[in-house]
């Protein structure tokens, strides 16, 4: 085996990739911002500590709990919060299957891995050529991320309204902001897949106005109609 590791026939995920984890630990912090933003808003509402860090610990989905929890403070029900991030959530359905050979075959391994399936861990899985890589990409942004978010979930709540409103500082465009650069060299590079977001983009706007919160993000799967992948002529024999 070390032989063939020398030679290199077999080549064993690099865990140190800079730029992989430069990347990772972008939106792991973007995400932090996010939680902190989440629990503070959850209690400064009048929730009380433990109901945004059990949902962060459950629940695991930053645009679902949001809107769960403006759903309870506006005064509606259990029923109506759960409906609607069930909704949000999706599309975490497609994300499985996509990244379904990164979670391992193992029972356990399959039940922690389905938990840490979020946009961010598919991306990066997704973003990888290599299985193995593509393990490691989906491990290590996964509980970076889930470390990350329930820590500073916990930090918000017992600050209270403490932080105050996000928005104010400019820190609710954090997360999405991170995301956009994450994904700007595809879209340079890939003319399918900027088609396809070009799209999705222009649904997502056009719904915006007159469907519910987290429709638009749905609707704009319709971009994929205009993926077309280029063709990859095999070499000659």
């Amino acid at each position: 085996m070390r032989s063939l590791l020398r030679t290199g026939r077999v080549r064993r995920p690099d865990v140190h990739d800079p730029e992989l984890l430069r990347d990772i630990a972008l939106v792991c912090a973007a995400g932090g911002v996010v939680g902190l933003s989440f629990g503070a808003i959850s209690v400064a509402g009048g929730l009380p500590v433990w109901v945004p860090v059990v949902m962060s610990l459950v629940v695991y989905a930053g645009a679902a709990q949001f809107s769960a929890v403006g759903i309870l403070l506006a005064g509606g029900g259990p029923f109506a919060a759960a409906a609607t991030g069930l909704l949000l959530n999706t599309r975490n359905a497609a994300f499985s299957l996509a990244v379904a050979d990164a979670l391992g075959r193992g029972r356990l391994a399959r039940l922690v891995g389905a938990h840490l399936v979020t946009d961010e861990t598919a991306a990066f899985a997704l973003a990888q050529r290599d299985p193995a890589r593509r393990r490691m990409a989906f491990w290590v942004s996964g509980i970076g991320l889930f470390t990350t978010w329930n820590v500073c979930v916990l930090a918000g709540a017992l600050a209270g309204s403490a932080l105050g409103d996000t928005a104010t500082y400019g820190l609710d465009a954090a997360f999405p902001a991170v995301l956009a650069a994450l994904v700007l060299p595809a879209l340079r590079e890939q003319p399918p897949v900027r088609r396809a977001a070009l799209l999705g983009a222009v649904v997502a706007l056009a719904a915006t106005p007159l469907t519910p919160t987290g429709v638009p993000v749905l609707l704009a799967l319709a971009g994929l109609l205009a993926w077309r992948p280029s063709a990859r002529r095999e070499p000659a024999a």
